[in-house]
C-alpha cells in the first residue's frame, strides 16, 4: 500500500467542509519516489503547476550542466534522483504557498483505492465529487 496526502483547497479546513463544494476537489498526492519527475524533471513540475520550483530545478540543472564532464554527468545523474525523491515534496510546498491546508493521510494501492478510502474518511467531501461527475 502506498501513503497519499490529501490537501483542501484555500477557504477548506478539516472540520468545514461545505455540503455545496468549493469549486476545486481534495488533491491527493502520493509518498515516495516518482519515475515521471526523475525522467522529466522540471517539466514534470511545470505540468504540475510548480513554476517557482520547475524554474529552481532548470536553473539548477543548468548550472550542473555547465561543469566539465565526469563531475557534471554524476551530479546531474544525482540531482535527478534527489528530484525523484523530492518531486511529491514540492508539489506540496506549492499547494501550501498558494494556501491549500494538508487535511488527512490515507492509504491505497492507486489513487482510486485512496480515494475511496478518504471518501469513507470523510463523506462531506463527497458533494466536491458528485458535482465534478455532472455533465
Amino acid at each position: 500500500m502506498r501513503s497519499w496526502t490529501v490537501h483542501l483547497p484555500p477557504g477548506a479546513s478539516r472540520g468545514s467542509v461545505p455540503a455545496t463544494g468549493l469549486g476545486k476537489p481534495p488533491v491527493l498526492i502520493p509518498e515516495g519516489f516518482s519515475i515521471w519527475v526523475f525522467v522529466f524533471g522540471p517539466f514534470w513540475l511545470f505540468w504540475h503547476r510548480a513554476w517557482l520550483a520547475g524554474f529552481g530545478v532548470l536553473l539548477g540543472l543548468i548550472a550542473v550542466n555547465l561543469l566539465p564532464d565526469p563531475y557534471g554527468i554524476a551530479l546531474a545523474l544525482g540531482a535527478h534522483v534527489l528530484l525523484g525523491f523530492q518531486g511529491q515534496d514540492l508539489r506540496r510546498w506549492t499547494l501550501s504557498r498558494r494556501g491549500w491546508s494538508l487535511a488527512h493521510v490515507v492509504q491505497g494501492r492507486d489513487a482510486e483505492g485512496a480515494l475511496v478510502r478518504l471518501l469513507q474518511a470523510e463523506p462531506r467531501l463527497l458533494p466536491l465529487y458528485a458535482a465534478e461527475a455532472r455533465p
